[in-house]
């Protein structure tokens, strides 16, 4: 029985070719959707899993009241490292770590530039990195240790062992290799590659002033617990810590952030979680299901449409003594075969595409063909699909009574069409739905990337500043804008597109319960005319005033919050002491471009300062002029490369997980509508084909071509207005709910929607209309020759 059914499937699929591919290309094209997709969202899940204890591990967040809000942030004081191991019985551990930058490794004539990470000697031991040599135990005890990356080791010293060969670290330690790390997987959330003992780093003036100040937070504390189901009991012996420490005016709470939560879950909103990745998973998702489900209507609906053609078979196979179990049988085998050819399609396709797909996504995605959860998450597509599709087919098909069917008086009107009509309209709903959220999200990146920096981008560049640049940062200044390639030099404490302090200040007028948190510039003389921020009021910070190192310059949202009648020249409070407000500056979006720009002052403080900037002049030579202010660099600074980052890519980067979120969308809304095209065409072929007659007879009655296009058309069109109408205000809701995260949001513009129901309506037009055309222009007598 088993192969009589296959052989009807084979003999059917040939058969009816044209409807076979239809449905075979729209299911491999939904399945290669869905399953680039899940190989995102899986990656994305994954991160930290690697890690062996990750369920027991977290990080030490603030939560603290400013703004009139509840703020979220995981930079810790220095101090909550030790606190935290004798806090509480259920931490079994704690660990602190420094993002170290980039720093300079040399190895004979050997330089690379790298990224470091601080850490204590806890860290290994509780995070877990596999170690190729060394034990985790003891690789970060001795001060002038470090510990690389197999990566890192390979670019120092190739094929050598490199343990305890001794690397040169920025031009003034000396580091013994005691230990190597295999390279971190994509998946991680901590990304360096090499490792510096937390010893050496306390060795700097800086990490000893805060050693036990509660009041700065800068560091990144992590502690490990004994078992996870004590977080809650730990978070409260925690929570008033800081408070305990004198740190009251916030009234900051210590809290846990669990690392499995890290990735999806690390945005807040008023102290809660709120959005996050977590919300591009659920999105992506729900259009994989979309996608997926439009790919199986299309079958139902062909199926179904194809009924009359296979009820006698229904009724010759019942009328020799089959039942209607075995034929569902039957009718669900073909649809599981369907789905088995279009699985297999679909991941030959998917493995051709995912080359070009991980340019996009920007990771090393592969099908993990090695994997059991793959093969059974293979069979659960083939099953749902196979199923979904074929059901309502086989259900109704087998319902068919053999004597009726027989004679010819087979029901295919309304009880057929309706249900046909329900999932037309749903399909082009997904579909519209799919194309308004993929305009919209458009516009709101859009919108961002043309807001109003207060800066000048063109030709700025930021070096990272090391020793030797800072002990001759003045020559190197003033020989930079001498060279006659450049027109101005600063240095500050992050380039411009990155925000790396943030503080509070006092004004005469401020309510006492106020409190508002200032973005912090730590610059040097000319910050304001290198980055081409326009001062409004004032000056900018000049070397011809020595008492500007006790002055203090805002912005214009600053000087908005603080309604000061006579600005300059006001004493401004900060730390216990009091700066003179010398100038008034631009907004400058230095942030997330999705958030409104914060109040901002800029101070000059030596001690912050890691970044040099440099503003080049306009040339038609941009080559020749770096090459030129390499030169300088290297002559001030001759151990270290010359690496530079421009301020316009910088920012661009910002936008990297919005604009993939774009093009995703904007890619399977695409593939969503071929398949709703695909479907589209088989059902209105077979609906021309099937009214051939009466198109026949009315052509003959003196129907015009015209009319008979717009007979057949009339019917899909009211489904596509219907599923617009339905379609539109959902769409509405659900983007104004995703828009509402952002404080800089896009309009939902009422022509968006009349816009897509058109371009769908037409869309769908164009399909039906081109196959009542074809059907109409036919000869009637060639039809109703059996009449």
């Amino acid at each position: 029985m088993l192969k009589n059914y296959f052989v009807v499937t084979l003999r059917n699929i040939f058969k009816n070719s044209v409807y076979s591919f239809i449905n075979i290309t729209g299911l491999a094209i939904g399945i290669v959707c869905s399953l680039l997709i899940i190989l995102w969202v899986e990656d994305e899940v994954s991160y930290d899993h690697f890690i062996p204890k990750s369920e027991r591990l977290y990080q030490v967040w603030v939560n603290a009241q400013f703004s009139g809000e509840i703020n979220s942030w995981n930079s810790v004081p220095l101090p909550t490292y030790e606190a935290m191991k004798t806090r509480n019985s259920n931490i079994v551990n704690s660990a602190v770590s420094d993002w170290g930058g980039e720093h300079l490794l040399k190895w004979e004539e050997t330089r690379v530039t790298k990224t470091a990470y601080y850490v204590s000697e806890e860290f290994l031991e509780m995070f877990g990195f596999s170690l190729s040599s060394g034990s985790a135990e003891t690789v970060l005890d001795d001060p002038y240790s470090i510990v690389l990356t197999a990566s890192t080791a390979k670019a120092l010293f190739n094929d050598d062992d490199p343990i305890n060969k001794v690397v040169r670290f920025n031009d003034q330690y000396d580091l013994k290799v005691t230990g190597v790390l295999e390279d971190l997987p994509e998946n991680s959330s901590f990304e360096f590659d090499f490792l510096v003992t937390w010893k050496l780093n306390a060795l700097k003036e800086w990490i000893q002033n805060n050693n036990d100040n509660w009041g700065n937070y800068s560091f990144q504390v992590y502690v490990e617990l004994n078992n996870p189901e004590n977080e809650l009991e730990v978070e409260q012996a925690i929570v008033h810590l800081l408070q305990e420490n004198g740190e009251e005016d916030m009234k900051p709470e210590f809290f846990l952030h669990p690392m499995h939560r890290w990735r999806l879950h690390s945005t807040f909103e008023n102290g809660q979680e709120s959005g996050g990745r977590n919300d591009f998973i659920r999105l992506f998702t729900i259009i994989a299901i979309f996608i997926l489900v439009i790919a199986c209507i299309n079958f139902m609906n062909l199926a179904t449409a194809r009924s009359e053609r296979r009820a006698k078979e229904v009724g010759i196979r019942k009328s020799i003594g089959s039942n209607r179990y075995e034929l569902i049988l039957q009718f669900l085998g073909e649809s599981l075969f369907i789905a088995t050819v279009s699985f297999i399609v679909a991941l030959l396709v998917a493995q051709l595409v995912l080359p070009a797909y991980n340019d996009l996504v920007d990771k090393q995605l592969s099908i993990p063909y090695a994997s059991l959860s793959f093969w059974l998450f293979s069979i659960g597509i083939i099953l749902f699909t196979g199923l979904v599709s074929g059901s309502y087919p086989a259900f109704y098909l087998s319902s068919f009574q053999p004597v009726k069917v027989l004679k010819g008086k087979v029901t295919t009107g309304r009880q057929v069409s309706t249900p046909r009509k329900v999932l037309v309209t749903l399909q082009f709903g997904f579909a519209i739905l799919l194309i308004i959220g993929t305009i919209v999200i458009f516009r709101q990146i859009q919108l961002v990337k043309s807001r109003d920096l207060g800066y000048d981008q063109e030709n700025l560049i930021s070096i990272f500043t090391n020793d030797e640049l800072d002990k001759n940062y003045y020559t190197l200044k003033d020989e930079l804008e001498q060279s006659g390639a450049v027109l101005s030099v600063t240095r500050s404490n992050g380039a411009i597109t990155t925000i790396n302090s943030n503080n509070f200040v006092g004004w005469p007028g401020k309510p006492e319960d106020l409190r508002v948190i200032f973005t912090t510039v730590a610059t040097e003389y000319d910050y304001a005319r290198t980055m081409g921020i326009e001062v409004l009021m004032g000056r900018d910070f000049s070397r011809e005033f020595k008492s500007d190192t006790a002055a203090i310059i805002i912005n214009k949202a600053a000087l908005d919050l603080m309604d000061l009648d006579e600005p300059i020249g006001t004493e401004l409070d900060l730390w216990g002491g009091k700066r003179t407000l010398i100038g008034v500056v631009d907004n400058v979006l230095m942030g997330s471009p999705n958030e409104a720009i914060k109040p901002l002052f800029m101070i000059m403080n030596p001690d912050w300062i890691n970044v040099i900037s440099v503003r080049l002049k306009k040339t038609n030579d941009l080559n020749a002029t770096l090459a030129q202010v390499e030169g300088i660099f290297e002559k001030h600074n001759p151990a270290y490369p010359f690496e530079y980052t421009f301020a316009d890519e910088a920012f661009q980067k910002k936008f990297t997980t919005v604009e993939m979120t774009s093009k995703l969308a904007t890619l399977f809304a695409s593939l969503a509508i071929v398949i709703t095209g695909l479907g589209l065409f088989g059902l209105a072929s077979f609906t021309a084909e099937q009214r051939t007659k009466e198109i026949g007879i009315r052509k003959v009655l003196g129907a015009s071509i015209s009319s008979l296009v717009g007979l057949v058309s009339k019917e899909f069109s009211l489904l596509v207005i219907i599923s617009f109408a339905i379609s539109g205000p959902i769409s509405w809701w659900l983007l104004d709910q995703y828009l509402d995260r952002y404080s800089i949001r896009t309009a939902i513009d009422w022509w968006v929607f009349p816009l897509t129901g058109g371009v769908a309506l037409l869309f769908a037009l164009i399909i039906v209309s081109n196959q009542a055309f074809r059907a109409a222009k036919a000869n009637p007598a060639e039809s109703l020759r059996s009449e």
